[in-house]
């Protein structure tokens, strides 16, 4: 069946150890089982104006929040030898590494593929392949550039490719659209 984790970040700043906010977003048999989202104090909780337009996060919201090495513990139980999804996935697997090395944790054990990928050799003809053009075309609703809602969203695209393709696992679908799941180094 189809089972994975979708995890989405918003940063404050170009910096990708400044994450500012992160969701994670468990499906079981097709299905979301549970998610996690939190915001988080990024480093001397700066930010950039141009990222604050983009998701809306100010330094006020995350001033009294915790900083990355305090939210590891619950990130690492949903990721650790998980396969894990995100739309455009080298950005969100260079958040991701950026903060465990700046707080100087190990990487967890996970496999990881990109949606965007996916969703291009399943649906070759939209216009684009960002977020919110695929989940418009999917019937996903959702708010653009707030974690939580993003990591649904790009939760819905290999459930729905899977779908679309007959494959029953994330596994099988890669294989079947020469997507590549690659180990996170």
């Amino acid at each position: 069946m189809m089972n994975f984790t979708a995890i989405d970040f918003e940063t404050a700043t170009s910096a990708r150890d400044s994450a500012c906010s992160v969701a994670v977003v468990e499906v079981q048999n097709g299905r979301i089982a549970d998610s996690y989202y939190t915001l988080i104090r990024p480093p001397f909780n700066r930010y950039n104006w141009f990222n604050t337009k983009i998701h809306g996060i100010h330094r006020r919201d995350t001033a009294d929040k915790p900083d990355f090495a305090m939210i590891w513990p619950f990130l690492e139980e949903r990721l650790e030898g998980r396969l894990v999804v995100a739309h455009n996935a080298n950005f969100d697997m260079s958040v991701l590494k950026s903060c465990l090395y700046a707080a100087k944790l190990p990487l967890p054990h996970l496999s990881y593929c990109d949606t965007v990928a996916i969703s291009r050799r399943v649906w070759p003809d939209l216009v684009n392949h960002k977020l919110d053009t695929v989940s418009h075309f999917l019937n996903v609703n959702f708010h653009h550039h707030h974690a939580l809602d993003d990591a649904r969203a790009c939760a819905a695209i290999p459930v729905c490719a899977g779908r679309t393709e007959g494959a029953q696992s994330l596994e099988e679908l890669v294989r079947m659209l020469n997507v590549p799941l690659c180990p996170l180094l």
